[in-house]
């Protein structure tokens, strides 16, 4: 690597006005990077915002030529869209870019990480190279489920995740919230952000008119998945639905194994779901819910259970922080790439 890349001490957060970018510059701050320089960039819409760095006022600037040089890491954690285009610039300046986007997906050099993976996955973590990935918490979710489950007799997977409006950023959320407190008083909503009735609704797509697309979303989660479970038997069903609440991401997921399969019961499903990183509810009345996992770093699942009409059946119900897990995630791969 460069030496000055070695000598850097400079992170930029590319989506630094997002959620996620927002979090994760949190996250930094209470880690061993909390001393190093922070440069905040995002789209032109978000040019201008004041914010705070290191405890110190910063405003986010627009992304320009120079903007990546000299940064040891950079975050990109906007849209996807806004990753591509910035992509080739944040390569060029010697940096490690470490992306929660999912645009990186796409590119055949990307190492994704994140805790756990070298166990489920047998092979060793490629810390040398330049571009590295965290999934979604949704994509996350159905890669763990997928290799806690597959040594078992498993034959398919799918699984349907509920989507919180916080996915879509502060406009999302503020638009939830508006159109709540307008139909409680019968009034007319507004749909700016969704093109569509979000509040006391469940919806496969947005409106038309809307730049929120869950189809994308679909997309995106399952390609982490096939990057991730490239060479097993067969890559999970998914599907992704729009919730109406603020925080936190749940699913539904179904397996089905091979009715021959022996020795499968509950407690050796667990087993498997603990080692691949997944928290089970010690009880029923512990059951998570996107309420119960928020601010956690984990995925937390319902204790299995076994269909009563179909015995080769299980379903699983989970949980987790859809803003704080990635986040958590992209700060531990940081702490890996400089020790």
């Amino acid at each position: 690597m460069p030496s000055f890349e070695r000598e850097s001490n400079r992170i930029v957060i590319a989506g630094a006005s997002s959620l996620l970018g927002a979090e994760l510059k949190s996250l930094l701050e209470e880690s061993k990077f909390a001393s190093w320089d922070f440069r905040l960039v995002d789209e032109e819409v978000a040019v201008g915002t004041l914010t705070e760095a290191g405890g110190e006022a910063a405003v986010i600037q627009p992304v320009e030529e120079g903007t990546f040089a000299r940064a040891r890491l950079v975050f990109f954690t906007g849209s996807p869209e806004f990753t591509r285009r910035n992509f080739k610039a944040a390569k060029q300046s010697g940096g490690r870019i470490i992306d929660l986007s999912g645009a990186a997906f796409a590119e055949a050099e990307t190492e994704v990480w994140f805790p756990g993976i070298e166990s489920i996955r047998k092979r060793a973590f490629h810390s040398e190279g330049a571009v590295f990935a965290t999934p979604s918490t949704a994509g996350l979710a159905i890669i763990a489920l997928s290799f806690a489950l597959r040594g078992m007799g498993l034959r398919h997977l799918s699984a349907t995740f509920f989507q919180p409006v916080s996915e879509s950023g502060r406009g999302g959320i503020e638009e939830l919230e508006s159109q709540t407190g307008q139909l409680l008083l019968f009034q007319s909503v507004g749909k700016a952000v969704f093109d569509a009735q979000v509040a006391f609704n469940l919806l496969d797509r947005f409106g038309a008119a809307s730049s929120q697309r869950l189809a994308e979303v679909r997309e995106r989660v399952r390609r982490e998945a096939r990057v991730l479970l490239e060479g097993a038997d067969f890559v999970p069903a998914v599907q992704v639905v729009h919730a109406p609440v603020f925080y936190g991401t749940a699913f539904v997921a179904s397996a089905a194994f091979d009715p021959l399969a022996s020795g499968l019961n509950l407690e050796k499903i667990e087993a498997a779901c603990k080692s691949a990183g997944f928290v089970i509810a010690a009880s029923s009345e512990d059951a998570p819910s996107n309420v119960s996992v928020a601010g956690g770093t984990s995925i937390h699942l319902a204790a299995p259970e076994q269909d009563s009409g179909r015995r080769d059946i299980w379903w699983f119900w989970g949980a987790a922080d859809n803003i704080r897990l990635p986040a958590w995630n992209a700060v531990k791969l940081a702490e890996k790439l400089v020790p």
